[in-house]
């Protein structure tokens, strides 16, 4: 049902009855209401976060609507929250001088909505800034719902988490016994003896708990292959990575095996922290046993290398070409292929007790694996108190091509918010854009993907120089830069300067403080150089760390704890105050619980612009404060009420 249009155009937030609940919004570029997202999650059994509802009264709450009464006679609440809402609607009583309405939502669900005054007019919320087209010329407003309920105590919800990303082999090597290299590789490409044993003594020595981090993604520790490969820049590279499987049901010797594995699950769990394994279902390297005895699953090679020959991105070339001609691609319109494929990562999930997956290269498979994988997860695996997390990685700024794997009911929980990143990234780190840039496009990318989408939020990654460079200065590299020319040669170095840890840190404040599960890359937390791959893998350093590389992990960590004790960091509803060319400050609301968000990414001090006047507890520098106020240099800000 499309809505109506028109009438006068205004803008507006909202009010909610209960100090368990509280609602914003965002929007998107359909033109169009989104469907009723809690409705349908709801037929499916799971909340509006895809979840098991299983009665939970956290599952739902009473939102109100308000319009000011100014001189209105009559006011009907219509929209998407209901079937016949657009046509029906709900009567607004008058209560004093604003006509009100109260509605039972689910958690998570994103309302679209209008008034209908005076018998005839249909208008926007006056107060919600949050909005999107209607397609017919004017605009709906758009609240998403926050009961502000913490998840039952024997589950975990995914909305709370903080997740660090361990590259296996570069991360530390707890057993040298195990350590082997492959001929005819340089070092830089090569294995360098970082296994799970490493990551087992870090869980138990606290390095993870110390930090704020409650989630592990580890790369792929499956079997891979025992030979190099060329690149796309006629290197020759190791499968350090995890990227070439081989033997899918074993362990790579290098890091490990099943039995270390569990092991290393089992104490993550005693630890508090959930394990989420890097899953590569794509391809297989062409030493793998399943290429040799079942070379039908695979597409042809043909010539279709992706990029030679065969696009990355355009339909259907992206599904049937090989990353490398050593990597078959799989065919998943074969249903044995299939049925073979998702009853691996089944049988993972078996043997582990692993938590979630991130699944490699999603635009590059068919859907019905990652609807098959879903539908089996919640037949044989997930439980009323254990969702499993799946989060995708689409490595591209189209956000529709990554919205179309979303869906917690049926493929993925959330993706890597890639267009995210490149927007804070040219923003913060790079100071190329406004912030007012950045304010715009957080209002309309906050419910993008969906009312139960659960993405996940980052500034560095595996396949992306180090966020440190993009902060100097002189940036030294752009927002999409592989800066694989750099990858082998002229490597940067350390910046000697503190003003890209600070800049660094001002970013992460912004990711700790908004809906999405925030990553770190390993490594990150302590500024570590690293051009493109494979230098952007470098060896954790974990000797001879600088001031400035200290005073970064130690302001990261002080923002996860933030996180963890304010609900409105992350599950708020934003509601922005003010933006400039150098500014951003807005406000983040979960039930009772309110914190507002100050960034300054000029090299002066600012001014907290839109900051309402007032006494505040400044939570990063742990000191009282009063508004108006000043932003340090490339600092932020983080304030609750006294």
């Amino acid at each position: 049902m499309v809505s109506r249009a028109t009438g006068a155009v205004a803008f507006l937030p909202f009010a909610c009855v209960a100090a368990a609940c509280a609602t914003g919004a965002g929007g998107s570029d359909s033109g169009g209401p989104a469907q009723d997202a809690g409705a349908d999650a709801e037929a499916e059994g799971r909340d509006a976060a895809g979840r098991d509802s299983g009665g939970d009264p956290c599952a739902s709450c009473e939102v109100e609507f308000s319009l000011a009464g100014e001189g209105r006679t009559s006011a009907e609440l219509r929209g998407d929250f209901r079937a016949d809402g657009w046509e029906v609607g709900v009567p607004m009583v008058q209560s004093g001088d604003r006509f009100v309405a109260t509605l039972d939502l689910e958690d998570g669900q994103v309302v679209h909505y209008k008034f209908l005054v005076n018998g005839g007019e249909w208008i926007e919320d006056p107060e919600n800034p949050d909005r999107e087209p209607d397609g017919y010329g004017g605009y709906n407003s758009v609240r998403r719902v926050s009961c502000g309920c913490d998840a039952p105590p024997t589950s975990f919800d995914w909305r709370d988490a903080v997740m660090y990303f361990v590259l296996l082999d570069r991360f530390l090597d707890g057993d040298p016994a195990n350590d082997s290299a492959v001929a005819e590789v340089e070092a830089v490409a090569n294995y360098r003896g970082g296994d799970l044993e490493g990551v087992r003594q870090k869980i138990e020595d606290g390095y993870f708990t110390d930090l704020g981090v409650n989630a592990l993604w580890l790369s792929s520790p499956v079997d891979n292959a025992d030979r190099a490969g060329v690149g796309e820049d006629g290197r020759s590279y190791a499968a350090y990575h995890g990227y070439w499987p081989t033997r899918m049901d074993e362990v790579e010797p290098r890091v490990g095996d099943l039995d270390l594995l569990r092991a290393v699950v089992d104490a993550a769990h005693a630890a508090d922290l959930k394990i989420v394994l890097d899953y590569v279902m794509n391809h297989v390297h062409q030493d793998s046993p399943v290429y040799a005895d079942h070379p039908d699953w695979f597409w042809p090679l043909d010539g279709c290398v992706c990029g030679y020959g065969c696009s990355w991105d355009a339909e259907p070339e992206r599904l049937r070409c090989w990353f490398r001609d050593y990597l078959p691609d799989f065919d998943f319109r074969n249903a044995d292929a299939r049925a073979f494929s998702v009853g691996n990562a089944i049988q993972w999930i078996r043997d582990t007790g692993i938590d979630g997956y991130r699944l490699d290269a999603v635009k590059h498979i068919e859907d019905s694996w990652l609807t098959d994988l879903r539908a089996q997860t919640g037949a044989e695996v997930e439980t009323d108190d254990r969702h499993f997390y799946m989060i995708g990685e689409t490595f591209t700024g189209d956000r529709d091509l990554m919205r179309r794997y979303v869906d917690p009911a049926t493929k993925l929980d959330g993706q890597f918010d890639f267009p995210l990143r490149a927007q804070v990234a040219r923003t913060i780190l790079m100071r190329l854009d406004r912030m007012a840039d950045l304010d715009a496009f957080l209002g309309g990318n906050a419910d993008y993907y969906g009312a139960g989408a659960i993405m996940g939020t980052f500034l560095g990654n595996h396949d992306l120089p180090r966020a440190i460079h993009l902060a100097e200065s002189s940036p030294q590299f752009g927002e999409w830069d592989s800066g694989k020319d750099r990858g082998w040669e002229n490597q940067p170095s350390l910046p000697s300067s503190p003003d890209p840890f600070e800049r660094v840190a001002l970013a992460y404040t912004l990711l700790m403080t908004m809906p999405g599960v925030p990553l770190i890359y390993y490594g990150d937390e302590i500024g570590m150089s690293g051009a493109g791959d494979p230098d952007n893998r470098r060896p954790m350093q974990w000797e001879g760390l600088g001031a400035d590389q200290e005073w970064l992990r130690d302001r990261i960590s002080r923002l996860a704890r933030i996180r963890a004790d304010h609900p409105a960091a992350r599950r708020g509803t934003r509601r922005p105050l003010g933006a400039s060319n150098d500014v951003l400050v807005h406000e983040m609301s979960a039930g009772g619980d309110v914190l507002w968000v100050a960034l300054n990414r000029s090299d002066s001090p600012a001014g907290a612009d839109g900051l309402p006047a007032g006494e505040y507890r400044d939570l990063l520098g742990e000191a009282d404060v009063t508004a108006p106020l000043s932003i340090p240099p490339r600092g932020g800000l983080v304030l609750a009420t006294r």
